[in-house]
């Protein structure tokens, strides 16, 4: 096992996040996934995030990211929800067709610890999800 560290401790700290569209609407097209996976990287970077695999399905995004134990996940899933929803709903003017609020996102979202399976096991996973295209 591969374990991070920073000046104080040693740690191995992955997290898989499932983000569901408002209302399970299909929007997210690749071309919406491509533009919601580049603003996590800008915004996970002030966060001590890291993304190690991104896939989506036509109403939602599978990510797997690890984080150092300082990172305050709840304050980083709401500043990249808020931010990517805004800016999707802007750059995106088809994804105001079906949703037709500022919300892009559901208000909820999963987000699981990975320390029961063997981080290869959910890469495995999150590249297979999705519709075939």
């Amino acid at each position: 096992m591969e374990l991070d560290n920073n000046n104080h401790s040693v740690f191995s700290m992955h997290y898989h996040l499932v983000l569901v569209t408002k209302y399970r609407r299909k929007v997210i097209t690749s071309s919406v996934s491509d533009y919601a996976k580049d603003m996590f990287l800008r915004i996970s970077a002030n966060y001590n995030i890291a993304l190690i695999e991104w896939n989506e399905d036509r109403d939602h995004i599978h990510i797997l990211f690890k984080a150092q134990p300082n990172t305050e996940l709840s304050k980083f899933i709401n500043a990249y929800k808020s931010a990517s929803s805004r800016l999707i709903k802007k750059n995106f003017p088809e994804v105001k067709q079906k949703l037709w609020k500022e919300i892009f996102w559901s208000r909820s979202f999963c987000l699981l610890t990975t320390g029961g399976a063997p981080i290869e096991v959910i890469k495995t996973y999150i590249e297979n999800q999705g519709e075939v295209r």
